[in-house]
């Protein structure tokens, strides 16, 4: 016991002891370290003392063994945790945990400490980043050994540390949906500057559906989560020549704030406006009418995530854009 009355954390020394053997051999055994010829007798007594004593090899302890430690920092922006990214961060978490890495996720809020102070208190492996990090902050990284990964949903602008997971398919999906019935779409964004990069990469796939099919460009309209404010926007869509039929909203949550619109205006989605949104939300199947939405796979996206950082530590060479998240329309009766 500790002086405080706290148990202490048992050492590779007290499974040296236990077992009656050095701690060199104890790390030789519990690390399964190559060329060394350990008797199976004196490898069992070492398991044996460790399972009997609970041992867990300190993180700090295999860090200083391999040069290198386990950890991947997440450096995640000042974002809305909503359902969606939720999912993705426990995605993540489970795609480099089959990487043998562990994911840290560091909420970073305007104003608080330096990127600098966060990665130089724990020396991770990796960093990844949800936001735009500057290039000293990614030199200074790199030359102390750390490999940088800022996740990018545009193709627009691509920069030597970007991995770019493309969103613009999604917004293709959503176009070319309601294109094939409705002569003018509109597209609907977030009422919120935290989430515009993703929403404006996927504002980019409805505008090359319209541009291909020789449609007008869709009326962007800014949808606050208010219903009075969305039958507002509801109101300039329909007064528009020609009307817009059809709106591809960011999300499902700004399409529920459209459904909640035209509730407001004692209108009906499809027959007045059609809505379609994305990421397919468990409450998209709830609302009335039940959602049309888009549909991605998270766990996929996370393992590709993961496998590039884990190819990147690897010392292989990485492709800077991944391939496209596999994505579905899943129809309901909202278009």
């Amino acid at each position: 016991m500790t002086s405080n009355g706290r148990k202490a954390r048992v050492t590779s020394t007290d499974v040296a002891r236990e077992a009656g053997v050095s701690r060199s051999t104890v790390s030789y055994v519990l690390n399964d370290t190559p060329h060394q010829v350990i008797p199976d007798a004196t490898r069992q007594r070492v398991l044996e003392a460790a399972a009997l004593l609970a041992y867990a090899p300190s993180a700090a302890a295999r860090a200083l063994r391999s040069g290198r430690s386990n950890l991947v920092l997440c450096l995640l922006p000042d974002l809305p945790v909503g359902d969606t990214l939720g999912r993705y961060l426990k995605d993540l978490s489970i795609a480099f945990a089959g990487h043998d890495l562990t994911f840290l996720v560091h909420p970073r809020m305007h104003g608080t400490q330096p990127i600098a102070d966060v990665w130089k208190a724990i020396s991770p492996a990796a960093v990844v980043s949800l936001e735009e990090i500057t290039d000293e902050d990614a030199a200074t990284m790199r030359a102390a050994g750390i490999e940088v990964a800022v996740l990018s949903w545009s193709t627009a602008r691509l920069r030597s540390r970007e991995l770019t997971m493309p969103e613009a398919p999604i917004g293709r999906l959503q176009a070319e949906y309601l294109a094939s019935s409705h002569r003018r779409i509109g597209y609907a964004l977030p009422d919120d500057d935290r989430l515009r990069l993703v929403a404006e990469a996927r504002l980019a796939g409805v505008r090359e559906v319209c541009a291909g099919r020789g449609v007008p460009e869709p009326l962007v309209r800014t949808v606050p989560m208010d219903a009075d404010a969305a039958a507002e926007t509801i109101r300039s869509w329909r007064s528009a020549t020609p009307p817009v039929t059809g709106v591809c909203a960011y999300n499902d949550d700004t399409a529920l704030a459209i459904l909640a619109g035209l509730s407001v205006l004692g209108l009906r989605a499809p027959q007045d406006l059609a809505v379609i949104g994305a990421d397919d939300i468990p409450a998209a199947a709830l609302t009335v009418p039940p959602l049309t939405t888009v549909a991605t796979d998270l766990s996929s996206e996370a393992r590709k995530v993961a496998d590039a950082v884990a190819r990147a530590l690897a010392g292989e060479s990485v492709p800077r854009v991944l391939e496209p998240t596999t994505a579905e329309i899943v129809v309901r009766e909202s278009a």
